[in-house]
C-alpha cells in the first residue's frame, strides 16, 4: 500500500523533503486510511457486540425475576447466609469438642480409677461443670479432680496403699528363712507374716528360727 507522499508524487505533487515530515503529521493528524478506519470500524463492532450481550444476558435475568416477590428474595437470602452461618459454627464447635475430648481423655489416663465404672462417672461429672478448654489446657480440671477425690475417695486408688501393696509383692517368694536365727518369734508375729508374705514356709522358718 502506498503513502501519502508516493500518491502525491504519481499526480506529479512532489514535497520537499524538509517538509514530508510535517506534511504526513499534518495528513495523519486529519485522515485515516482505509486499513486504519476498518480497524477502528471493526473495533467499535466488538464492543457493540459485547454490549449487546451483556444487555441480553441482563434482560434474561430480568425476566427470571419476573412474578418473584422481592420480600421473598431478601428472604431466601437471609435464610441461606444464616444457615452458612450456622454451618461455620458447628464445624467450630466440633472442633473444640474434640479437643476438648482428646484433652480430657489424656489428663483421666494419668488418674487410677479403681472401676471403669468410677472413671465414667468421673468423667461425667467434669463434663457436666461445663469447664472450658483453652490452649490445650481444661481450665479447673485438676481442682474439680481434687474436689471429686475428697467427696468420692472410692473412686480412685490410694496410691499410698498401693504403693505399700506393691512393696509387698516383692516378698510373695517363698523366704529362704530366717535372717535371724538367734531371734525367737511369737505365734502372732509368724501369723503376721504369713499373712504379709504368703509364700513364706512357716515350718521352715520355725527351724531356722524358733518360736517362743
Amino acid at each position: 500500500m502506498k503513502n501519502i507522499l508516493e500518491i502525491c508524487k504519481d499526480f506529479g505533487l512532489e514535497i520537499p523533503a524538509d517538509k514530508q515530515a510535517d506534511f504526513s503529521k499534518a495528513v495523519a493528524e486529519n485522515y485515516k486510511t482505509v486499513a486504519e478506519f476498518d480497524k477502528k470500524v471493526g473495533k467499535l463492532e466488538a464492543e457493540r457486540d459485547t454490549h449487546k450481550e451483556r444487555a441480553d444476558t441482563a434482560e434474561e435475568t430480568l425476566k427470571s425475576f419476573e412474578g418473584i416477590d422481592p420480600t421473598k428474595v431478601n428472604e431466601e437470602i437471609s435464610k441461606w447466609k444464616k444457615a452458612a452461618e450456622e454451618a461455620q459454627q458447628n464445624a467450630q464447635k466440633q472442633l473444640a469438642e474434640r479437643d476438648f475430648n482428646d484433652t480430657l481423655k489424656a489428663e483421666l489416663d494419668k488418674i487410677q480409677f479403681t472401676s471403669a465404672a468410677a472413671r465414667r462417672d468421673v468423667e461425667a461429672q467434669i463434663r457436666a461443670a461445663g469447664l472450658k478448654h483453652k490452649d490445650g489446657v481444661i481450665l479447673g480440671l485438676t481442682d474439680l479432680i481434687n474436689q471429686i477425690k475428697t467427696a468420692e475417695a472410692d473412686a480412685f486408688v490410694d496410691e499410698h496403699q498401693q504403693q505399700l501393696e506393691n512393696g509387698k509383692t516383692k516378698f510373695t517368694q517363698p523366704h529362704k528363712g530366717n535372717s535371724d536365727p538367734g531371734k525367737k518369734y511369737s505365734m502372732g508375729e509368724l501369723m503376721r507374716m504369713k499373712n504379709e508374705n504368703p509364700g513364706l514356709d512357716i515350718k521352715q522358718f520355725m527351724n531356722q528360727g524358733g518360736t517362743n
